[in-house]
């Protein structure tokens, strides 16, 4: 039998977030944070990048900025991937990127585990609560294993398909005491690196729906971005990195820039530092295909529900399957119509043709009739979106998730399995 939980003492849970910019995944962590039960957790929040969203994290917990990346090795690999020099001497590529990894190690992984370890020390948590995947949040798992608490990993991205074969990684994942995949296509990944069913708990990412007003003024939004009222207006929601999709849609831009009049292709998110290239380089595109007039980058947006409602078509176009992304969620709970790609977390959580349009990943032509299809056909709009809200507020709720992370403290605090496994919570049924 489990032992209950005491209440004479909050227990202090460490939450450490090494992302690579401020998006859902560090959005998602703040709804826990703020609505965790504080007369029986103490949370403190870490993270290694740092801004005015991050700053906010100071008002809803203790929060500490501690670098996670003090060289930018990223753009240095990138800088010598696409240098022809370092390919012409043989193996001459291979040596120079595993320096810059050792430099990686030293000059950026070091001082940020030996920061984060004294903090840990300092705090004194009763769990650590890293809200990535191992690799990235090796630093926490490291901490955790040194101070003797137990680890928490919260699983949000693609593991990739090395992680099945590399002996390193698989012994990483080895390490942490439980897992929280938030869709079961993420489950499914962990599972190949061997670990066991009753180290996997899923739990869908919970959405403040307060938050989401549905009656927020979309027309603000629309005039910020000089986008008329009788405009068409698609956005594509999500920080500015390769793998979200945004090369794909301007291939769609392309396809519908004749066929849709008023249309206008809309980019919102911002971009972390070591994808400053990419952007430059889908501006430049932009110019080059003749898009001016019909392509918006917003960059970062903090209102989001005006966001949603200055939009007629909400689009993720991740190239690879998605965990589960908050766009999706917060798309369905504005009860706005909804485009994504036809797998991972997408596909897990949306129906075809009732809560969403699913397109075949990677086609932008199929993206394109997508669109084109919310266009042209009066009514289908709305009536996925309406379809897509009344599955969302079944399902989001912050309260759910909340509470079913706390299950999870509760059994590794406090004894015995966790009450949920890995099988289906009543809020996480499939389609």
């Amino acid at each position: 039998m489990r032992k209950e939980p005491e209440t004479k003492s909050p227990r202090r849970i460490l939450y450490v977030e090494n992302g690579i910019g401020y998006g859902g995944a560090v959005i998602c962590l703040r709804h826990l944070v703020r609505n965790l039960d504080r007369a029986r957790f103490e949370p403190m929040v870490i993270t290694g990048r740092t801004g005015p969203d991050y700053e906010e994290i100071a008002a809803e917990a203790t929060w500490k900025h501690i670098p996670d990346r003090r060289i930018n090795t990223v753009a240095l690999k990138n800088k010598l991937r696409d240098a022809g020099w370092s390919r012409r001497i043989p193996a001459m590529y291979f040596i120079l990127n595993q320096l810059l990894s050792r430099l990686d190690d030293i000059g950026n992984f070091l001082p940020h585990f030996l920061q984060l370890l004294w903090a840990a020390i300092r705090f004194r948590p009763a769990l650590i609560h890293a809200n990535n995947e191992p690799l990235c949040n090796r630093a926490a798992v490291f901490s955790g294993k040194l101070l003797r608490v137990p680890v928490i990993c919260h699983v949000r991205g693609d593991l990739g398909p090395a992680v099945g074969g590399s002996r390193m990684l698989r012994w990483l994942y080895q390490l942490p005491n439980h897992f929280i995949p938030v869709s079961h296509w993420i489950s499914e990944g962990i599972a190949a690196t061997g670990v066991p069913p009753e180290k996997r708990t899923v739990v869908y990412d919970g959405i403040g729906l307060d938050d989401m007003d549905t009656n927020a003024d979309g027309g603000k939004f629309r005039h910020e971005y000089d986008i008329p009222g009788n405009a068409f207006a698609v956005g594509l929601v999500g920080l500015l990195i390769p793998w979200k999709g945004q090369d794909l849609f301007l291939d769609a831009a392309s396809r519908l820039a004749s066929k849709i009049p008023g249309l206008k292709m809309v980019i919102v998110g911002g971009t972390p530092e070591e994808c400053a290239t990419y952007e430059q380089e889908l501006r430049m595109r932009v110019s080059q295909e003749g898009l001016d007039d019909v392509v918006i980058f917003t960059g970062h947006v903090s209102e989001m529900p005006a966001v949603y409602n200055g939009l007629d078509v909400v689009v993720s176009a991740s190239t690879t399957p998605e965990p589960l992304g908050t766009v999706v969620i917060e798309c369905m709970t504005m009860a706005r119509p909804l485009v994504a790609p036809n797998h991972g977390g997408a596909a897990e959580m949306a129906e075809d043709d009732r809560t969403a349009l699913l397109f075949i990943p990677g086609d932008s032509d199929s993206l394109a009739d997508a669109i084109q299809r919310l266009y042209s056909e009066d009514g289908l709009g709305k009536h996925i979106g309406m379809a897509a809200r009344e599955k969302a507020l079944a399902r989001f709720s912050v309260d759910n998730h909340v509470q079913h992370v706390q299950n999870i403290y509760d059994s590794l605090l406090y004894g015995g399995k966790a009450r949920c496994k890995n099988r289906r919570n009543p809020h996480e049924a499939r389609n």
